[in-house]
């Protein structure tokens, strides 16, 4: 199972493909029938990987990739609106009872929904550091890091030399007015 460049986003239903990245925000495009693409700023919005997600478990955390290989040996779910904990601990056994929410599972089971048709669903995750859309996002950060570190250098650099080359400072002189 592919989840690489699958995202949720903080504050928006559903989930995302990482498609790009530009210097507002990241370039994500849809995974619902209507494929709409969204520009979510850096600088305020969360996004969390499907990759990198966890369950909270009794000894060691559970990963989501594995909760739903799970969920698809089972073959079919339960309504998101029923009791899910039964379900869950059928595919997620050993998941912390008192820290995973049914709000959580109600999630995990919506998120499985949206991706089982996916053809990434069936794909095997590469070995590979990156897609090529996370590669070359990687090689652009690391571009941009760059300009950004050698134009503040060369703004610094300028602001130095402005100060050596500006005349010195006139002295005030105090002048006092009387009787006014």
């Amino acid at each position: 199972m592919n989840l690489r460049g699958i995202v949720a986003v903080s504050g928006r239903p559903g989930l995302f493909k990482l498609v790009g990245q530009n210097k507002v925000g990241y370039i994500l495009e849809g995974l619902d029938a209507q494929k709409t693409k969204v520009v979510a700023n850096i600088t305020n919005t969360k996004l969390a990987s499907l990759e990198d997600i966890t369950v909270y478990g009794e000894e060691d955390e559970i990963k989501l990739a594995d909760i739903f290989a799970k969920i698809s040996e089972k073959g079919s779910t339960p309504d998101v609106k029923s009791d899910l904990r039964p379900f869950f601990l059928e595919v997620a056994p050993g998941h912390d009872q008192e820290k995973v929410y049914a709000s959580d599972m109600k999630k995990i089971v919506t998120w499985y929904n949206l991706l089982k048709d996916l053809p990434l669903f069936t794909e095997d995750t590469p070995e590979t550091p990156g897609s090529p859309a996370e590669v070359k996002l990687a090689e652009e950060k690391v571009a941009a890091d760059k300009k950004t570190k050698s134009t503040a250098t060369k703004s610094a650099g300028s602001a130095k030399a402005t100060t050596k080359i500006s005349a010195p400072a006139k002295k005030a002189s105090m002048t006092s007015k009387k009787g006014v």
